[in-house]
This record gives structure tokens, C-alpha cells and sequence, in this order.
């Protein structure tokens, strides 16, 4: 079983071996098994799904829908794979993922490498039946001369398989694909978008790096064309003056400790000038239920972890569900819905 000194001890191999092995454990049914229900007041509604607690795994660990099953066994709420893109390819050249130790961080930039749709299609439908809930991360390939095409072509070739999907637009490790958070191309991508959708909700996925007129104009997008919620948010470009790492000056995207503020500050933008109106999923720095805890209180209804679980192992999401029941049983909430918000 993967425990928390193995996932210690997987830090010690390269990033990208180590994420292989994590999977290949897992596959082998190496994963933690968690048989504890979580406490009854962290069930949550969401954009229509119904789920026992908020504590999501993020899109990129589980890119090709391989061991979703063993992460909800885990004791994720819920789990997001991919993403996924129509053509499979291999990414950006390696190294292109490194290891901020000192700051609790990652720096990636993988370029949405996949097996393509195909791939995923077939593991979705052979796990067809089975309890959890399981969205797909939607992407556009590099050479695209169409991406919004692309992920119409994608969700029409989904849609029945999964639960939810997210429409990535803001993975700073494509060129050119957050032109699409631009009012007109997001305009002509959702119209699309809905064009193409069945009944499952669709959200949004949008980079931490906006202005308070992006907010504005996302916000008004996503209520006109009846988007289900957002997921703020992806990994950044900035590169605050804290980092310490070796690496703090390697191209990509962001994540971890060093975008909590920061992704916090923006859950609560979107919660206000939506009126909540939106449902939120909230990522970036999540790795206690303290984190947890204050992106609810600023208009999460659910949240999403990833790079802590690099330093800290596959029990964190068990850990942070524990330590949320005990915050809202502390400030007298009765269920979690009561706490969303309250901040903002």
C-alpha cells in the first residue's frame, strides 16, 4: 500500500517517474482503502451533482483516466481526469516538471501530453456503472487550427461517460490557449459549447492571472450561456519574490503553497460579482483543512489538491475531509453549504 513514507520516498526519484510509479501502484490496487464515511454535514450539492464531502483531486495526476476508481477509494469526493485532448500527444520536451521543496510548490509544464480521446473513451466506458463521481479536463492540441472546435469535438464524444467536465482554457503551457478567456473568443467557444453539451454540467476553468475587468467579463459569459460553475483556479506565471528553490526560475505554470492567497482572493471575486449565482470550485495552495476551510468561506462550494499531495501523500484528502467536519462543527455550521461564502 502507498503510505505516506512511500509517497516520501517517491520525492526522492525524477518528478516524472515518480508520478508513473504513484500510478502504476495504484493500478495495482496499492492505494489506500479508506472505509471511513465522512461526517454527514460535508455532503454537498453541486451544479446538480450530489457528493459525500468537497475534497476533490485536481485534473493532471490521473491525465488518462487510468485509476480513477482507486483515487475515489481513497477517499477523494470526487475526482477530475485528464486533460484530455482529440489527438494524443506527447507534450512539451523534458525536464518540464520540477520540484519547489522550500516553497511547497511545483513548477510544470507538461503541454497537455495525453493518450488522446480514444484512450480515455474506452476507460471511461469500460468503468461504466460504477459509484463516484469522475469529470474530465477538456484541451485543445497544440497544432489545432480549431480549439474551440476542440472541445466540442470532445465533449459530444464524452458526453454519458463521465459526470462533469471542465473546459480548460487557462494551461499557460499551450501558446496561445488563454486568448480564449478574450470576450469574444469565450463568447464563440461557449456558444459552441452549448451546441454540443448533453445533460452534463460544464465548467469553466480560468487562470489565476486577471484582472478585476476579466472577472467582470467571465462572470457575464458564463451566466449568458448557462455555464454550471468555475474552477478557480489553474496554475500562475507570476513568480512571487518568496521563492527560495533552485528551480523558482523555470518556465510554466505555478502551484502549490506560493497561489494560495491569490487563488483565495480570486474565489471571492467571482462569488460576489456572480451574487453566488456560480457554483465554485476552489484550487490553488490547498493543503490542510484550514486551506480548505477558507476558500470555502470565500465561495467555494467544493475544493480540488494536487501538488500537496507530492509532499504530503494520498491520505491528505482524508485528512483535510476529517479536519473540515471539526471547523464547521467549531463555528456551528450545521452543513457545509451554510459556510460558502460567509467571507465574502
Amino acid at each position: 500500500m502507498i503510505t505516506g513514507a512511500a509517497a516520501r520516498l517517491m520525492t526522492l526519484l525524477p518528478s516524472e517517474r515518480a508520478h508513473r510509479a504513484a500510478l502504476d501502484a495504484l493500478a495495482r490496487g496499492l492505494g489506500p482503502k479508506v472505509n471511513t464515511a465522512p461526517d454527514p454535514a460535508l455532503a454537498c450539492a453541486l451544479a446538480g451533482l450530489e457528493l459525500p464531502h468537497p475534497v476533490g483531486l485536481a485534473a493532471g495526476f490521473d491525465k488518462n483516466a487510468e485509476v480513477p476508481d482507486a483515487l475515489l477509494a481513497a477517499g477523494f469526493g470526487f475526482v477530475e481526469v485528464g486533460g484530455v485532448t482529440p489527438r494524443p500527444q506527447a507534450g512539451n520536451p523534458a525536464p518540464r516538471l520540477f520540484r519547489l521543496r522550500a516553497d511547497k510548490a511545483v513548477i510544470n509544464r507538461m503541454g497537455f501530453n495525453n493518450e488522446g480521446l480514444d484512450a480515455v473513451k474506452a476507460r471511461l466506458e469500460a468503468r461504466q456503472g460504477r459509484a463516484g463521481v469522475v469529470g474530465v479536463n477538456l484541451g485543445a492540441n497544440k497544432d489545432s487550427e480549431d480549439r474551440a472546435g476542440d472541445y466540442a469535438i470532445l465533449l459530444k464524444s464524452l458526453s454519458g461517460l463521465a459526470d462533469f467536465f471542465t473546459l480548460n482554457i487557462s494551461s499557460p503551457n499551450t501558446p496561445g490557449l488563454r486568448d480564449l478567456q478574450g470576450a469574444d473568443a469565450l463568447d464563440d467557444l461557449l456558444q459552441r459549447i452549448n451546441d454540443a453539451r448533453w445533460a452534463e454540467p460544464v465548467f469553466l476553468k480560468v487562470a489565476p492571472d486577471l484582472e478585476d475587468d476579466d472577472v467582470a467579463m467571465i462572470t457575464e459569459a458564463a451566466l449568458r450561456h448557462r455555464l454550471s460553475g468555475l474552477i478557480v483556479s489553474n496554475t500562475t506565471l507570476a513568480r512571487p519574490d518568496t521563492l527560495k528553490s533552485r528551480h523558482r526560475g523555470e518556465t510554466g505554470g505555478l502551484s502549490g503553497a506560493p497561489l494560495k492567497s491569490r487563488s483565495t482572493a480570486l474565489v471571492r471575486a467571482f462569488h460576489k460579482r456572480s451574487g453566488g449565482a456560480l457554483p465554485i470550485i476552489g484550487v490553488g495552495g490547498i493543503d490542510s483543512a484550514e486551506a480548505a476551510y477558507e476558500k470555502i468561506r470565500a465561495g467555494a462550494s467544493a475544493v480540488q489538491l494536487y501538488t500537496a499531495l507530492i509532499y504530503q501523500g494520498p491520505g491528505l484528502a482524508v485528512r483535510i475531509r476529517d479536519g473540515l467536519a471539526a471547523l464547521l462543527k467549531r463555528d456551528g455550521f450545521a452543513r457545509l453549504s451554510d459556510a460558502v461564502g460567509v467571507d465574502a
